[in-house]
């Protein structure tokens, strides 16, 4: 009789309460808000108000046996019209006021009767835990039971029919939340069912107070859990879903931010490190530094390389999406170790094309020259300005520089043709990056530039 589950449950339940407290108070003439805190705290108070703690604190401080009963069938009844108007409320449509009006007004009607049958009988023995077959046969106050029975009942059958048909119509967290919601008061309306059971076995004249006593109350605190769940799951589980796909996407843009770290530091680039952040935040915080860095490389992409890489990877992995993330990463990779080996005077200045393996910078005598080493290598087929132009036409490439042609960069995932995302994760996995790279590394050495300075080195996390 200590109302442990009583009173966990009603914790949990005004745990969810206290998660929408902020937005009700922010938008507190919100009637669907309204509706839904009134369903938790009501819940809540139910579970409070049924522990055999509080119904011996509230009898005894009132003087009136049982008094604590009446008030936790009313609280009941509530929680039924509350459970009722947030459904109505959820779907919307023509006549919502209204009909969310009638169950209040019904379910006002039922309190007012539990009210008077309780004046009207006589109960004057405690009962704790099993007032509903200890007095099942007392004038009234069977009646009160019985009210309060048939009608919580109604409401939770009405509510699962509801939840459950409009799951079938719905997709995503919504459709989570009305089955997790639907299965609840199922459990809720096991809660009253197990009751009148009870109630009528002893009518009969059977002792079948354990349904009262034992499974009405594991059903409630199981209800309690999952109606709870189902209410907050098509609220919350969205955020939750974005602060993943933000650290997610922070994770995969790490790569990317590697390859461009020489250019941010030489060049101040880079905001400071937000500390304590959300997800969301240091989402923005890399990707307003990745954007940074691409910003000032912008004009220095090498149209040649782009298309080469483009090819090349589309023969590899058949996949136009994939292909075009690679041959960014490419040319990304190239113009951030050519910044570095640069001077701060220079704008450009081409890499040997023994060291690429393809194009040595923007188009022209030089992109000539390269293309035509590129042949003799065999590792790409293309030759000169003409056959790079002849390329990015066949392949469907946008060549980065040439004729003013730039494919969209985007930080969020699936939002164009090109994503930074995607192009991160061809930093990581691209074999032909990672040749490129060596190359460029190579040729850095064999020029006698600085590894500090002229190189962008790969470091972890």
């Amino acid at each position: 009789m200590n109302g442990l589950t009583n009173y966990v449950s009603c914790g949990v339940l005004w745990l969810g309460l206290a998660v929408k407290a902020p937005d009700l108070v922010r938008h507190r003439h919100d009637p669907y808000l309204r509706a839904i805190c009134a369903v938790l705290c009501l819940a809540g108070l139910c579970f409070f108000l049924g522990a055999p703690p509080t119904i011996g604190a509230v009898n005894r401080l009132s003087g009136v046996p049982n008094l604590a009963a009446p008030l936790t069938y009313a609280a009941i009844t509530a929680y039924g019209a509350a459970s009722q108007v947030l459904i109505v409320r959820w779907r919307g449509g023509a006549g919502v006021r209204r009909v969310a009006r009638r169950w209040i007004v019904a379910y006002t009607g039922v309190i007012l009767g539990i009210a008077v049958a309780f004046t009207l009988g006589d109960a004057p023995v405690e009962r704790r835990t099993d007032l509903d077959t200890y007095y099942a046969r007392t004038p009234f106050i069977a009646e009160m039971i019985v009210l309060y029975l048939v009608a919580h009942l109604t409401a939770a059958t009405v509510t699962m029919v509801s939840a459950l048909g409009w799951a079938r119509q719905v997709t995503g967290w919504l459709r989570a939340g009305l089955l997790v919601l639907g299965v609840g008061t199922l459990c809720n309306a096991g809660f009253s069912a197990a009751k009148l059971v009870a109630v009528s076995a002893r009518w009969s004249g059977r002792d079948w107070a354990a349904l009262d006593t034992n499974v009405s109350p594991a059903a409630a605190g199981l209800g309690a859990l999952l109606t709870s769940v189902g209410i907050l799951v098509p609220l919350t589980g969205p955020r939750l879903a974005e602060r993943h796909r933000a650290r997610q996407a922070y994770a995969r843009l790490a790569p990317l931010e590697r390859e461009l770290d020489g250019v941010l530091t030489r060049r101040a680039l880079r905001l400071p490190r937000p500390r304590w952040s959300v997800p969301h935040a240091l989402l923005m915080w890399r990707q307003t530094s990745v954007q940074n860095a691409l910003g000032y490389l912008d004009g220095t992409w090498d149209p040649l390389l782009y298309a080469e890489t483009h090819e090349a990877a589309l023969r590899a992995t058949a996949d136009p999406a994939r292909a075009e993330a690679t041959a960014w990463a490419a040319v990304i990779t190239e113009a951030a170790l050519r910044d570095g080996e640069r001077g701060d005077g220079e704008r450009t200045r081409a890499w040997p094309a023994s060291a690429r393996s393809g194009s040595s910078g923007p188009v022209g005598a030089q992109g000539a020259d390269a293309a035509a080493a590129v042949g003799a290598t065999g590792v790409f087929s293309t030759t000169g300005t003409a056959a790079t132009t002849e390329a990015v036409a066949a392949h469907g490439a946008k060549a980065p520089r040439e004729a003013g042609l730039l494919p969209r960069l985007s930080g969020v995932p699936g939002a164009g043709p090109v994503d930074l995302v995607a192009v991160a994760d061809a930093l990581r996995e691209s074999a032909l990056v990672a040749d490129l790279r060596r190359r460029l590394r190579g040729a850095d050495a064999a020029n006698g530039v600085n590894g500090v300075n002229g190189v962008n080195e790969v470091r972890p996390v």
